[in-house]
């Protein structure tokens, strides 16, 4: 991996409380801004999280309808079991 270098200015106080949140995890400060850095890079943004949470909001109204069309389809499933059943009685194929 070829590497590049990056340099940015903060204050004394955040540079010392970097360096001993990577001292307190035993790694370089470099690692940790590289992690810190690729989170950020990785977060959603906040149109991304709007359409999540709409998405979100359908499925939930969509799953209450789909357990009923289920329930539904098993009931008539059944119904039909016992249907068959006795026409197979009735016919002696069944006993």
């Amino acid at each position: 991996m070829q590497t590049e270098r990056v340099t940015y200015l903060t204050s004394a106080e955040h540079k010392a409380a970097l360096e001993a949140f990577a001292k307190s995890r035993g790694e370089s400060v470099g690692n940790v801004v590289r992690e810190a850095t690729a989170r950020f890079i990785g977060a959603p943004t906040a149109q991304e999280e709007a359409e999540l949470a709409a998405l979100i909001t359908q499925v939930n109204d969509a799953v209450p309808k789909m357990n009923a069309a289920i329930d539904d389809m098993q009931a008539t499933l059944r119904q039909s079991h016992r249907d068959m059943d006795k026409v197979l009685r009735q016919l002696g194929v069944r006993k």
